[in-house]
This record gives C-alpha cells, structure tokens and sequence, in this order.
C-alpha cells in the first residue's frame, strides 16, 4: 500500500504553536489544537466568534491596527499581544500572520511568549536597576529625569533634585569590612524608599552617593524640607560590627529651572552644592 499525506489538519494539530485562520471581519475559521493548550478553549468554543474578543482589552486596539495593516497586504512576523485564558489570566503571546487574497482569510501562527517577556524584564530590570540596593541606577534616573523635565516644561510645573553623599560610610567599611558596608547601603536604600512620595524617584549614582527626584517639587524650601526628613532618615543609629553606629548625610539640592533647565545643569548643581554643604559655612560665618 502506498503511503499517503494525511489531513492536513492532523499534521497542524502537532506543532507546538497555535494556527489561526480568521476571516475579513476578525472572525475564527479554524484554529489547531494548540490553541486550547496556550488559551484553554475548545476549538468549538471559538470558531465563528471574533477574535478580539479573547485579546486583553488594553491591547484590542494594537491588534485591530495590525490586523488591518495585514488584510491590506503587510506581512507581519514578531507581533505580541496579550490574550486572556478562558481560566482568567493573561497569557502574552507573539504572532506571525498574512492575508492569503484568494480565500480572503488572514492566517496567524502564534506561540506563547509568557516566559519570554518575564526574561525581557527581568533584563531591563538588571540594566536599569542597582544590583546591591535595587534602586533605579544613573541610566534610569537620566530616563525619568529628561520626561520630568519635559513634562515640567510643557505643564509650567517645577521640580527639584537632592544630591546625597553618605558622612561617616568609609568608617563603617573600615570597621565592619565591606558585607557590613553593603547591608549598610542596602539599609540606607530602604530607608530613602521610605521617606518619599509616589512618584519620587531614588536612585544610586556611585559608591555611597544617591540622587533622589522630587518631580512638582514647587520651590527650594520644599525640597530642603524632604532633605531634611531624608537626613533624619539616615542618622537612625545603626549597628556595624555588633557597635553602635550613626551615619550622616549631606544633601545639595538644584531646582527647575532656577538652577539649571536640562538635565546636566541640574545634576552638576546639585553634586556642587552638596559639596559645600559637606564643607561646611566659610570660617567667617561659623
């Protein structure tokens, strides 16, 4: 007996991926069996129904945009969306998708991308985020702080920043060695965390130096005032090497647009003024 191809469907049945042929208007003409593994309906649940009715509502707009871009003749490889399973939760998928004119019918192949996007960010997370304390590092802080200004810019607001350099952290490394340094960082990290608004950003910009953003920040006296509570923050006594310890800080602050309208300005300025702040008043005025 000579051997023959078997149904075309029981072939797609077996790839991993879900296939998907919809019509003009969106609606479900067949879909494999993967399909109720990755989303958990039943092919019976689904054909004849839209397929935007499973995408994630936030995402239903995207979709529609480039499902039309596809009908009218765009070949899309590496689209990703979020659909929502039949058990409730959100299940991230990427798709690769064409109109075939003849039939009229637009065919998508799609996988699930779940674990793939937890991996994206996680990444992101790694290059935009200290790995000692978790705070945001300079990469992130630069981002947040080029759309603050911009959203200063275009509203009329204002905004400030504090430099805060640590007083006293080479002592706690050179009494406790440098594990007791970094929990001491990681501890100074938590407490900033704690002292600050929603929407206020802390970040660590080198060994014992943070920058904290204080976005509608309305004048230098608030900003000297979230100093201050920071400071306070800060000097809780502590224990390095089972002693009794109590850092310090001096904090510079700059604010928009008084001491700088870009980023660089605003930075240096307040790095300069929490310089003299660390020296102290001239010896005239002590």
């Amino acid at each position: 007996m000579n051997p023959t191809l078997p149904p075309l469907a029981d072939v797609l049945d077996l790839l991993p991926d879900a296939v998907c042929v919809v019509d003009e208007d969106g609606r479900y003409l067949y879909v494999s069996a993967s399909f109720e593994r990755i989303l958990g309906y039943r092919p019976a649940e689904v054909l004849g129904r839209q397929a935007f009715e499973f995408v994630h509502p936030e995402d239903r707009q995207d979709t529609m945009r480039q499902a039309a871009e596809v009908t009218a003749g765009a070949i899309q490889r590496h689209f990703r969306n979020r659909y929502v399973h039949k058990l409730g939760h959100v299940v991230d998928m990427q798709w690769s998708a064409c109109w075939h004119p003849d039939h009229r019918v637009r065919i998508g192949v799609g996988r699930e991308a779940t674990e793939l996007r937890r991996v994206e960010e996680e990444l992101e997370h790694l290059a935009s985020h200290d790995t000692l304390t978790g705070l945001p590092n300079r990469h992130h802080l630069q981002q947040a702080l080029t759309r603050a200004l911009s959203h200063a810019r275009a509203t009329g607001d204002r905004l400030a920043l504090l430099y805060v350099d640590l007083d006293g952290f080479k002592a706690a490394n050179d009494l406790g060695g440098h594990d007791a340094g970094d929990r001491l960082l990681q501890d100074v990290a938590g407490r900033l965390k704690q002292g600050l608004r929603h929407g206020d950003v802390a970040a660590r910009v080198g060994g014992d130096e943070f920058v904290v953003l204080l976005p509608g920040c309305r004048d230098a006296a608030a900003a000297r005032r979230v100093a201050e509570g920071l400071r306070a923050r800060l000097r809780q006594v502590d224990r390095v090497a089972e002693r009794p310890f109590q850092l310090d800080a001096s904090v510079g602050v700059a604010c928009f647009p008084g001491d700088g309208e870009d980023a660089a300005s605003l930075l240096a300025h307040a790095d300069q003024a929490m310089y003299a702040v660390k020296r102290g008043p001239p010896d005239g005025e002590r």
